[in-house]
C-alpha cells in the first residue's frame, strides 16, 4: 500500500495540489481552491454569506481561545448585546452612522402572513422603528452603559464580546469579507483620556502578541491615517499583514474614541472632584478575517498550511497493511502512539478508515494542513521506528520539489519521535514566522520618488513601500486612483525599517514630511 501512495503522488502530475489552481497563475482562484479542498468553508444560499465548516470554525475557536485567555488575562470580561439596534440609536453619532450607512441591513416588518397561496411580509406588522442589523455595536452598547456608569468608582469598564455581524459587502470573498461575519469587539469605559490611550494600546499588543506568535503572521504596528479612521474615532490604531501576493490585509484595529459616543449617548459620570464629566470610550475587534491571514500567509500549491499552535489536529497517524494481522499491529500501535502524543498535550488524530488508500489519505490531510503526518507499516514495526513527514519545510535555493519532499520525510525511533514531537512542533511555528518575515523583507523597499514608487508595483509586482507623506485625503484618493494604493498605516516609532528613520520629502506633493507612512495596495 506504500508503494501505491508513492504511484499515485507520480501521475501525470496529480499530487496534493490536485484541483487547487498555482499561486503563480492566478492567486485570488488558488485561494478559493484552499479554502475549498481545505473543507474550511463554502458559500450558503445567501448572497455573501459563508458556511464554516466544522474544520475552519476548528481554527476559529482555537483562535478565540487564544484571544479570550489574552483578554481576561488583562481583566475584560465577556458579555453579549442585541444583535438589532433602533435606528435612532445608530443615527445619534452622526459621523459614525454616515460611515456604515451603506452597509446596513434593516428589519421593517416583523411578520410574514400566507396570501393567495404565497408567503410574504405582512404589511400591517410594519414595525414603528426601523432596527438595523448590528454593523458594530458601539451605539447600542453605549445606550445601556448610561445605566450603568454613575460615578467614578463605577470605572473602568472592561467588556467584550463575541458576535456575529453584519456589513452589506457588495463584492465578497470568504473568510476576507463576507456579509455576515463573526468577531469579537470590546467596549470600554474610562475615567480619563491618558486611561483609554493606555487601553487602546495595551489591546492592540494583543493583537500583534496572537498574529505572531500564534498565527506565525509578521505584522506592522500603527495609526491609521484620517482616510482610513474608523467612523466616530478619534485614533484608530492598527496592526497590518504582507500576504503572498504582496497585499496588505488588515488584521485587527483598536480605536481610541474620545468622548464622542458618550456625549450622543449622555454618559456621564461625577469625578473624584464631585464635578459631572463625559467619559472616555475604546473599541476593538478582530474576524473570521483572521482565518482568511493564514491562508493566504501560510499555504501553499498543495493546500491549506496551519501554524501548530492553530492547527484542530497537530499530527495524523496513518496505519498501513496488507493482510489482517498487518492492519490490527499498526492499527494498534498507531493507538498507542497517539496515546503517548496526547499525553505530551498534542492533538491527534488516528485515520484508520477502511476501504480508502494510504495515499488518498495523505492528501486530504495535507490539503487539510496537518502539521504532521505518521506512517505506521509492518516495517516500521520492526525496527521500532516511525515515519515522520512534515507539512512543509523552509525552502532551500535552486532546490527541486522532489529534494524538498524528500526532507519532508524522516524515519525516527519510535521513543524519539514521541519524546521530540512538541520541540518539532515548536521549531515548525518558529519557521512559519521565519519565513513570513524573509518574504515580506523580499517586498519591502524604502522609497523616495514617485518614479520608483510607480517602477516598484507596476513593473516588480509590488508589496510594502516605506514613503514620506504630507498629503491630506484628496491626495490618498489619487493615490488609490493612480495605483490602487493607500496608506496601511503611520508606523509607530519602533516598527520603521532601518533607513527608514528621519524627515524627507513627500513622494507626491514634495512638502517636507517629518516621517514615513506605510503604503501597499490591500484587500
Amino acid at each position: 500500500m506504500g508503494k501505491n501512495g508513492n504511484q499515485q503522488q507520480q501521475q501525470g502530475g496529480k499530487t496534493a495540489a490536485d484541483g487547487i489552481t498555482p499561486r503563480a497563475k492566478d492567486y485570488g482562484q488558488w485561494y478559493l481552491d484552499v479554502v475549498k479542498r481545505g473543507d474550511l468553508a463554502e458559500h450558503s444560499n445567501v448572497r455573501g454569506c459563508m458556511v464554516i465548516k466544522p474544520h475552519g470554525y476548528a481554527v476559529w475557536e482555537k483562535l478565540q481561545r487564544a484571544l479570550d485567555d489574552r483578554f481576561k488575562a488583562t481583566g475584560h470580561q465577556n458579555a453579549y448585546f442585541p444583535l438589532f439596534i433602533p435606528l435612532s440609536l445608530l443615527a445619534k453619532e452622526e459621523e459614525h452612522a454616515a460611515g456604515f450607512a451603506k452597509e446596513c441591513a434593516v428589519v421593517t416588518h416583523y411578520r410574514l402572513k400566507a396570501m393567495d397561496g404565497k408567503v410574504g411580509v405582512d404589511p400591517e406588522s410594519k414595525l414603528e422603528e426601523p432596527l438595523v442589523v448590528r454593523p458594530t455595536s458601539e451605539t447600542i452598547i453605549w445606550a445601556q452603559y448610561k445605566n450603568w456608569i454613575q460615578s467614578y468608582r463605577d470605572l473602568p469598564i472592561l467588556v467584550n464580546q463575541w458576535a456575529n455581524v453584519v456589513r452589506w459587502e457588495m463584492r465578497t470573498r470568504l473568510f476576507l469579507r463576507t456579509a455576515e461575519f463573526l468577531w469579537q469587539e470590546g467596549h470600554t469605559a474610562h475615567a480619563t483620556e491618558a486611561e483609554a490611550l493606555e487601553e487602546v494600546r495595551r489591546m492592540l499588543e494583543v493583537y500583534a502578541d496572537v498574529a505572531e506568535n500564534v498565527m506565525a503572521v509578521p505584522v506592522v504596528k500603527g495609526h491609521k491615517s484620517e482616510g482610513e479612521r474608523f467612523a466616530g474615532a478619534v485614533d484608530t490604531q492598527c496592526i497590518e499583514g504582507m500576504m503572498q501576493d504582496g497585499k496588505a490585509l488588515q488584521m485587527g484595529t483598536s480605536h481610541y474614541l474620545g468622548q464622542n459616543f458618550a456625549k450622543s449617548a449622555g454618559v456621564q459620570f461625577l469625578n473624584k472632584e464631585g464635578k459631572l464629566e463625559y467619559v472616555y470610550a475604546t473599541s476593538w475587534g478582530v474576524s473570521t478575517r483572521l482565518i482568511g491571514a493564514l491562508i493566504m500567509t501560510h499555504s501553499d500549491d498543495a493546500g491549506l498550511v496551519l501554524p501548530p499552535a492553530l492547527a484542530p489536529i497537530q499530527v495524523v497517524i496513518v496505519p498501513i497493511y496488507k493482510t489482517d494481522e498487518e492492519k490490527s499491529a499498526t492499527t494498534a500501535e498507531a493507538m498507542a502512539v497517539a496515546d503517548a502524543l496526547r499525553g505530551k498535550g498534542i492533538a491527534v488524530k488516528v485515520d484508520d478508515r477502511e476501504g480508502m488508500q494510504p495515499g488518498a489519505k495523505y492528501y486530504e490531510w495535507e490539503r487539510k494542513g496537518v502539521p504532521v503526518r505518521i506512517e505506521i507499516g509492518p516495517r516500521d514495526l520492526e525496527k521500532g521506528s516511525l515515519c515522520l513527514v512534515r507539512r512543509f519545510v523552509p525552502e532551500v535555493e535552486g532546490e527541486t520539489e522532489q529534494e524538498a519532499r524528500r526532507r519532508k520525510k524522516s524515519f525516527v525511533a519510535r521513543a524519539e519521535a514521541i519524546d521530540g514531537m512538541p520541540a518539532m512542533l515548536a521549531e515548525m511555528q518558529k519557521e512559519l514566522l521565519e519565513i513570513a518575515r524573509a518574504r515580506r523583507a523580499k517586498r519591502t523597499r524604502i522609497i523616495d520618488t514617485l518614479e520608483d514608487f510607480e517602477h516598484f508595483f507596476k513593473e516588480e509586482g509590488g508589496g510594502f513601500a516605506w514613503v514620506h507623506w504630507a498629503g491630506g485625503q484628496a491626495e490618498e484618493e489619487e493615490m488609490v486612483r493612480r495605483f490602487e494604493t493607500s496608506i496601511r498605516c503611520i508606523p509607530f516609532d519602533d516598527q520603521l525599517p532601518p533607513g527608514a528613520e528621519g524627515p524627507g520629502t513627500c513622494i507626491l506633493t514634495g512638502k517636507p514630511s517629518e516621517r514615513r507612512v506605510l503604503m501597499a495596495k490591500a484587500y
